[in-house]
């Protein structure tokens, strides 16, 4: 398998090693030359086993550039990122969850190769894996690989309930992600186990994460903060501290993906965050989301209208620029808003928090005055 990707991104050109946050800048003449290499018996040029060997220590001297580099074409567009819900079943089932009722339910495993070769050819090179639960997925494992094969650099959201089983960490080890990207419920057993609703969840939990740490895995953790452990929150920094991990911390909850409020009652008040002014994000532009059955949408939360991949395929992600546009509009509850320039959310999800009918202070900074 290669060891290094050599890809368009955006109107850069990058080597970039799988699993490492590092990457090197060429000029595209650079690029152009190692794919001129790659189509002929040629050796790794000494610009690249120097720039190799500085930034990751990798020895490349005489080696064929076909077996090492896996040359990445651009895409007919701008994407160059996307997430994934492998599954949305989970094996937790947690106070606060915005998937709402978690069916196990998908593409099968050709649906998932399909999907991916679609990603490649829409020119993705970062990928999330979440879920749902992803390590749960019975085709995560391969459908993982084959990612890595198709010269995607991906990062996985999980609870890490499964690392500790040992054919996901030997599948991590050897195929290293960008990120492993782990949500703590709690610092105890009590509060983990309350917030999950799985009795010995934070056992497993800690078990696991302290195997994916000795493997050398990239972990960041997610801080998950409700009514349930708010009382746990030092002790969760702490611990984060203690294992020298990096980790952000979440606390403002929204409503489920159906438009219900059920998880706004687990907010812990003192700890809600007042987010930016929201000025635009790379949403349905240069990047996009993908449910379990392929449907692609700008993101997590503006989901309708979607383009379903596995029947239309690249040519679909086309109409995904005009459906952000679209979904961007203030209207409904925030239509005639004098005020708009200065809100924190976006417009797909406030529609999720209107559809709730969750009061206005929930997701509006104006609906205290």
């Amino acid at each position: 398998m290669h060891q290094l990707v050599a890809t368009p991104f955006g109107g850069r050109r990058l080597v970039l090693r799988p699993g490492s946050a590092k990457a090197i800048h060429l000029p595209h003449a650079k690029f152009d030359e190692l794919c001129t290499l790659a189509a002929a018996p040629s050796t790794v040029p000494e610009w690249l086993v120097d720039a190799a060997r500085a930034q990751w220590q990798m020895e490349l001297g005489g080696r064929p550039v076909d077996e090492v580099v896996l040359i990445r074409q651009p895409g007919p567009y701008a994407f160059s990122r996307a997430t994934w819900e492998i599954n949305l079943g989970c094996d937790y089932d947690c106070v606060m969850c915005y998937l709402g009722e978690k069916k196990f339910e998908g593409l099968d495993m050709e649906g998932k190769r399909r999907l991916l070769a679609v990603m490649r050819d829409a020119g993705v090179i970062w990928l999330q894996i979440t879920g749902g639960e992803p390590l749960i997925d019975p085709d995560f494992p391969e459908a993982y690989r084959l990612a890595h094969e198709l010269g995607m650099q991906v990062e996985v959201l999980s609870n890490g309930s499964r690392l500790r089983k040992p054919h996901i960490l030997n599948l991590l080890r050897t195929y290293p992600p960008i990120k492993l990207t782990l949500s703590v419920y709690g610092a105890t057993a009590d509060s983990y186990d309350t917030v999950t609703r799985s009795r010995g969840g934070f056992d497993r939990f800690r078990e696991g994460l302290g195997m994916a740490r000795d493997a050398g895995l990239n972990i960041e953790l997610s801080l998950i903060i409700v009514q349930a452990n708010a009382h746990d929150v030092e002790a969760m920094r702490a611990w984060a501290n203690q294992l020298g991990l990096r980790h952000t911390e979440y606390a403002n909850i929204s409503p489920t993906i159906h438009g219900s409020a059920e998880p706004l009652p687990q907010q812990s008040p003192e700890y809600l965050t007042h987010r930016q002014p929201f000025t635009g994000c790379p949403a349905g532009v240069t990047f996009f989301h993908s449910d379990p059955f392929g449907r692609a949408s700008i993101c997590k939360v503006g989901r309708e209208p979607n383009i379903d991949l596995t029947v239309e395929g690249v040519e679909g992600l086309a109409r995904l620029g005009e459906i952000a546009e679209s979904l961007m509009l203030r209207t409904g509850g925030c239509s005639g808003c004098t005020l708009s320039g200065t809100c924190r959310v976006c417009r797909p999800m406030a529609k999720v928090f209107q559809e709730a009918k969750a009061p206005l202070a929930h997701y509006c900074q104006h609906g205290k005055r």
